[in-house]
């Protein structure tokens, strides 16, 4: 009975050495994960705030846009009124130069039914009625 409490004891004991690595290693690979997940955090802490500063440069360059923002509107204003003359005088010409096409348009029509009137009145020997 001596040896089977001596066995017993050293497969106890075997077995509390098998435990003790076991736990050894699932402590290194928890030691390992936690100081790689640390350093993903510090990277991504850092990368937000880099990104943060960007941020705010882009706002405070957005906010001096914002202040010339009224004196372009104004000036877009004089612009479009500029433009607005502009086309009401290139429409006015343009009408006019409709009128005065349409005008030597209807003297041309008018001088080629003028000629060839004249030529068939001028014709009259070519008319059968006159021998």
């Amino acid at each position: 009975m001596g040896i089977f409490l001596l066995i017993l004891i050293l497969v106890g004991a075997a077995l509390a050495l098998v435990m003790a690595v076991i736990a050894l290693r699932a402590y290194l690979l928890l030691r390992r994960a936690r100081a790689t997940l640390n350093q993903r955090l510090n990277e991504e802490i850092s990368d937000l705030a880099r990104r943060t500063g960007e941020m705010e440069r882009s706002l405070s360059d957005l906010d001096a846009r914002a202040q010339q923002l009224p004196i372009r509107i104004y000036e877009l204003q004089q612009s479009l009124s500029t433009l607005r003359v502009l086309t009401q005088a290139l429409a006015a010409t343009l009408r006019q130069a409709q009128r005065v096409l349409s005008y030597n348009a209807l003297k041309t029509v008018s001088a080629g039914r003028v000629a060839d009137l004249l030529r068939f009145r001028a014709a009259p020997g070519n008319d059968p009625r006159s021998v």
